[in-house]
């Protein structure tokens, strides 16, 4: 099908960074022109039923991932849905959505690429891995803010989560193409906008041309942007990695390098970036991060270049 949907899919444990990830790369490409998916309302149970059952919301059998993979596959084609819809604030469902894809196609949440079917409908995969540390800040933090959770309550969902986030949720970090890790600098107090990432790039997609970068590795060996092998799960990668001290001007040599391949990443470089990046502190103010908007940028490159491929 020429100039069907490309779809993106945002895969991680829960409070990883997924809609803070999705809001930058829609920025990039248009909000106007994406659709975005949560994964989290194909849930089969409603918070009490999974509480009298004790399952979690992180196991395949709590979650109608054949539907899931159903709706993947018309989206695809540019057909609409008929989506569910779970509300994190009540725990209980609502009424199904009428939903007709735009040209791009977000899908976030926890069991994305739980399946073979639903793994073959994305044109690019992304899995976001930070340090579980982090992660339980982050958790904390949006869930006694914005769902009205208190701490020990979080905590204690954390902890019998665990051994279904070890079972089906991490694994599928080896299914996608990019694996991104936002990550504390050492030694210095853990807040949002000073975070470094490091991005896994494997070569399961064209990736940019980062050669320029690893040339000047060995100019400058503490370059505050670095671009290395490694290896992931036992196969060979590429990690670029952004530290959060990065200079305004190495940040724009690295926008340039993916925005001059596309007129319209070009437009959005030349304006500064400003909606890129963007976070909300603790007290409520904006902050920026170049590491983040540096990501998003990756993955909209990746999405923009997709399309490219099934004119």
């Amino acid at each position: 099908m020429s100039n069907r949907p490309i779809i993106l899919g945002i895969v991680g444990d829960s409070a990883a960074g997924k809609t803070t990830l999705t809001r930058g790369i829609a920025q990039v490409v248009g909000p106007e022109n994406v659709t975005v998916i949560c994964t989290d309302d194909y849930h089969r149970y409603d918070r009490t039923q999974r509480k009298a059952l004790g399952v979690t919301a992180l196991h395949p059998d709590a979650n109608y991932l054949d539907v899931m993979q159903q709706h993947l596959t018309l989206l695809r084609t540019g057909q609409p849905i008929l989506k569910p819809i779970y509300s994190h604030h009540t725990g209980t469902f609502e009424p199904p959505e009428y939903v007709k894809p735009n040209r791009f196609v977000i899908v976030e949440g926890l069991l994305g690429y739980s399946t073979r079917g639903a793994r073959d409908c994305y044109d690019v995969r992304v899995y976001l891995a930070p340090p579980e540390s982090l992660r339980t800040q982050w958790k904390v933090k949006r869930d006694t803010m914005k769902r009205s959770y208190s701490e020990e309550d979080v905590l204690a969902a954390l902890r019998q989560r665990e051994p279904d986030s070890e079972a089906f949720i991490r694994p599928q970090r080896k299914w996608a193409d990019v694996v991104v890790t936002f990550y504390p600098p050492d030694n210095e107090e853990t807040n949002s906008s000073n975070l470094n990432v490091r991005l896994v790039l494997r070569p399961t997609i064209p990736h940019p041309d980062f050669t320029e970068i690893l040339d000047q590795n060995d100019r400058y060996p503490l370059s505050a942007v670095r671009l290395g092998l490694d290896r992931d799960m036992g196969k060979p990668v590429d990690v670029l990695e952004i530290d959060s001290h990065a200079t305004l001007e190495q940040v724009n040599s690295l926008e340039m390098m993916l925005c001059n391949e596309f007129p319209h990443l070009k437009d959005f470089c030349s304006v500064g970036n400003q909606e890129l990046g963007k976070l909300t502190g603790t007290t409520g103010e904006i902050l920026q991060s170049y590491p983040l908007a540096i990501t998003q940028l990756l993955i909209a490159y990746h999405m923009i270049k997709a399309t490219k491929m099934v004119q």
